[in-house]
């Protein structure tokens, strides 16, 4: 088939196209590299069944396509708070020219939603059906009401026009070729210790994620849209459930730091619990993830030692 990518330069744009490359697909890759880096892709560079182009999905985009996988959006706070009327715009925008895209040329159109969707959950662990505690005027809510948007006009544009959509909230994933800068808890803890910076734990550490390492999120992504007539929602997570001062000490023992962990205040609408109800995934797709966080901390940390070894070279 030949598909569409949008966000294909990111963190998981890049190891998505690697995967349907290798299953034999053409990718167009689209990315304003906004968070998304050349790097990511140059290994890529010279295969005939890959190309890329720079775009921002908040303007319309033609091509002829037989899947859509939307990705693009800043996903971390750091990136998606930086211009938080982009961000929305991206979300909402962005999945409007997807969708119209997916209904001219028939295509099934995947949208990469997250978590984020339930906010900061009066329900443990999450299931597909709960609506979810958001605050929609917090310094959150750019990402968080622009994905439930997003969410919203999917399901709109199959009831109204029967276009085939596939939907997936992401919990939180790690894995190489995340930014180093991002802010996102992995990748923060992983080049402190690095550094041999303190690691920054906020509250009391006790508020709780579940980490899925970047392959068995993407083999679920796949799976889900190998699916013929899934179109609700699906958790794609881990759901072994880790407290942030736990993924510190796992961090500090796992790089050899001799760092510290400090304890910062909270920020505003930080959710206290995350983490995936993932029984449909399993019953409707037979996905559940396969690597551990041990296991999957090592391809991580070996990578961003490789990015602090050449970024200290270049300087």
């Amino acid at each position: 088939m030949r598909i569409l990518i949008t966000g294909g330069a990111g963190f998981l744009g890049s190891h998505l196209c690697d995967r349907l490359l290798n299953e034999g697909h053409e990718v167009l890759c689209l990315d304003n590299y906004f968070t998304g880096r050349k790097p990511n892709l140059a290994h890529l560079v010279g295969n005939p069944n890959f190309e890329v182009l720079r775009h921002d999905v908040i303007d319309p985009f033609k091509a002829e396509v037989d899947q859509i996988y939307n990705l693009a959006c800043p996903a971390s706070p750091v990136h998606y708070q930086h211009n938080a009327i982009k961000t929305i715009k991206t979300s909402i925008m962005g999945a409007m020219n997807c969708l119209g895209l997916a209904k001219r040329t028939n295509a099934r159109v995947f949208q990469a939603s997250t978590s984020e969707v339930y906010g900061d959950p009066s329900v443990h662990p999450q299931l597909e059906s709960y609506w979810g505690h958001v605050n929609p005027i917090g310094i959150r809510s750019c990402y968080d009401e622009g994905k439930r948007c997003a969410e919203t006009l999917f399901m709109d544009y199959h009831r109204q026009h029967k276009v085939d959509i596939r939907i997936a909230r992401i919990f939180n994933t790690y894995g190489p070729r995340m930014c180093e800068d991002d802010g996102r808890v992995v990748s923060n803890f992983i080049v402190q210790a690095l550094r041999g910076e303190d690691l920054t734990v906020y509250g009391e550490g006790q508020q709780t994620r579940s980490f899925c390492y970047c392959e068995d999120l993407i083999d679920g992504f796949v799976c889900l849209m190998g699916h013929d007539s899934l179109t609700t929602p699906v958790n794609i997570g881990n759901p072994v459930e880790f407290t942030i001062l736990e993924l510190a000490e796992k961090v500090i023992a796992e790089t050899g730091s001799k760092s510290k962990i400090i304890h910062k205040e909270l920020p505003q609408d930080d959710p206290q619990q995350r983490k995936p109800d993932i029984t449909m995934a399993k019953c409707e797709l037979g996905w559940e993830p396969k690597v551990s966080l041990e296991e999957g901390l090592k391809p991580t940390i070996a990578y961003f030692q490789q990015v602090i070894s050449e970024s200290c070279a270049a300087s």
